[in-house]
């Protein structure tokens, strides 16, 4: 078969461009057989692993059998909003998620893991494949289907054996075939100018740039995504948001100044934004970063090391503060795993992008590589990205590592020239005498690499003193900056991240907000090195991102206020003489 003529190719491009997942608009105008037959002719043509052809089509006419189907979606499309923090929750609620009653056919494919018998090429050493040959015959099917101008809308909701077991109940599907997707399919009254979930706000579309892979994973063109961050970064310009802003305060039916730090933090928002009044940040995430490390060695700390990966799996179980304080504030709670010494299970919410289990001692030789450094940090960058991509619009830093207080203070002397015996705090609560070891520690180690008189190479002091969890905090503040949302700044751990992250790239700092001040000494000296006014002044000394998410709902407060207080014009209110 010759190449596609040149027409033709355009013609596919533009139904690949224009293919929609569909969830309302659906008419009552019935779906002519023989368009029918040729979707599903097209389903049929797909790849599939040693051309078993593992598919079948259940096309379902019967009104009351789909009502009852979406009965049963709804039951579970309910669990999964009960499951949602409450921005995204309010978020799903305006949502139209399936259309199984309205759509004049449902269509169920399948998959039927044992067509073929024993010798199927490919599927012996990868099982999964009969399904993905599956998941292609659904792409035909959708493809097919709207180059004929019909709507396909795929229901996610089912859990499958439930599903199956309803449909093997009234339909007679055997017990053996599993189901791959419930498809609504029907004329449309007008097909959507982007996809649903995206102009929503539900999430965004990830650039090609960061889905292509040059020769090594993480090498895009023209470099990786912290090389793309840093770059980004640079381009920053808050000075027209930020005009925008302060115009718009004075003409706002409240007194001059009677905002306080509220008013200063709305324009750092449109200055970052570019544009008064800014969007309001939610839905709002606090991204975990966890690691272990080796200076635990030197007796730094009381606590055990095990207790980093026991609190992570308190984090994940929801029994931790920043849990409850996320639950408070409407705010997802994710733990990146860059550096646990020990194997965390799979689970709900876990990123894991381990670079190495744990740091060495940092008075016996460097913390980590430079290598080791710099991959942390890429990790942060790229969390950030899968982040704001998800639709999260305020990436809230968050921190787990016993004895990191130790290597942020060695961070902090490093940046800001602050002694040791200045910056080091009580961390957990150490005592006097621990607290005296403790400041010996971060002076030994300082001096091994020549840090104590300042940084010259802001990688090479994080991979010397720094940690893995405070090198994918530093990534995340990083890649927050270069894609325009704000992140709100956590305690000592996270402003030692900071540090490093504003020698990298000075004009980040444009995205950050300090959403509190740690009792830790070290956390004040690097917010005044950074230039960063604390939100909030709790006397807290927790880590976990629990002091910033306190502070989230002020700086969406702070975005509201430009947005949605009146001007003395709008309102008919007599201003100052």
């Amino acid at each position: 078969m010759s190449a596609l003529e040149p027409g033709d190719a355009a013609a596919l491009h533009r139904v690949l461009a224009a293919r929609r997942d569909v969830r309302h608009g659906f008419t009552s105008d019935p779906v002519d057989d023989a368009v029918l037959r040729r979707v599903l002719a097209a389903a049929h043509t797909a790849p599939s692993v040693g051309f078993s052809q593992p598919w079948d089509f259940l096309v379902l006419r019967d009104p009351a059998l789909r009502a009852e189907l979406a009965t049963l979606a709804a039951a579970q499309r309910d669990a999964f909003a009960a499951s949602l923090p409450a921005v995204r929750a309010r978020t799903f609620a305006g949502l139209k998620v399936e259309a199984i009653r309205e759509a004049p056919l449902g269509v169920v494919v399948t998959c039927d893991p044992t067509r073929g018998g024993r010798h199927v090429l490919g599927r012996q050493t990868q099982p999964r494949m009969a399904a993905h040959s599956v998941a292609g015959a659904v792409q035909n099917l959708w493809l097919a289907a709207r180059a004929e101008g019909l709507g396909v809308g795929w229901v996610s909701f089912f859990r499958e054996r439930e599903l199956a077991a309803l449909l093997g109940e009234r339909v007679g599907l055997p017990a053996h075939v599993e189901i791959v997707a419930y498809l609504c399919l029907g004329h449309v009254s007008a097909f959507a100018e982007a996809p649903e979930l995206e102009s929503a706000g539900w999430a965004r579309r990830r650039p090609l740039e960061w889905a292509v892979h040059e020769d090594v994973w993480g090498h895009h063109d023209g470099g990786d995504a912290l090389d793309a961050a840093v770059a980004a970064c640079a381009l920053i310009d808050v000075a027209e948001g930020e005009a925008a802003a302060r115009e718009r305060l004075t003409r706002m039916t409240v007194p001059p100044g009677a905002l306080g730090q509220v008013a200063e933090v709305g324009v750092r928002l449109a200055g970052l934004a570019g544009e008064c009044p800014p969007p309001v940040p939610e839905p709002a995430v606090v991204a975990v970063f966890a690691g272990d490390h080796g200076v635990h060695a030197r007796g730094v700390t009381p606590w055990p090391q095990e207790v980093t990966h026991q609190m992570v799996t308190n984090f994940l179980a929801g029994g931790a503060a920043v849990n409850a304080f996320a639950h408070q504030v409407g705010a997802e709670v994710v733990v990146v795993d860059v550096g646990v010494a020990a194997t965390l299970d799979e689970g709900a919410g876990l990123l894991p992008r381990k670079v190495r289990r744990g740091t060495a001692d940092m008075t016996a030789g460097p913390a980590m590589s430079r290598e080791e450094a710099r991959a942390a940090v890429l990790a942060g960058v790229e969390v950030a990205r899968d982040l704001v991509a998800a639709g999260n619009r305020l990436l809230v830093t968050g921190d787990m590592g016993i004895a990191n207080t130790t290597a942020s203070a060695a961070l902090v002397c490093a940046f800001t020239g602050a002694a040791p015996e200045v910056v080091t705090g009580r961390g957990t609560g150490i005592d006097d005498a621990m607290l005296a070891h403790k400041t010996a520690v971060v002076r030994e180690a300082l001096a091994r690499h020549g840090l104590l008189g300042g940084v010259e190479d802001p990688l090479g002091a994080l991979a010397a003193v720094g940690g893995l969890e405070i090198a994918g905090i530093a990534g995340l503040l990083l890649g927050g900056a270069a894609l325009r949302t704000p992140v709100v700044v956590d305690g000592v751990v996270a402003g030692a991240a900071a540090l490093v992250a504003a020698a990298l790239a000075p004009t980040a700092s444009h995205a950050w907000l300090a959403g509190h001040r740690s009792v830790e000494p070290a956390h004040t000296l690097a917010l005044t090195h950074l230039g960063l006014e604390p939100l909030l002044d709790l006397g807290l000394r927790v880590g976990e991102g629990t002091g910033a998410l306190l502070a989230a709902p002020l700086v969406a407060a702070a975005a509201r206020a430009l947005g949605e207080v009146a001007t003395f014009d709008a309102a008919g209110v007599a201003s100052k003489a």
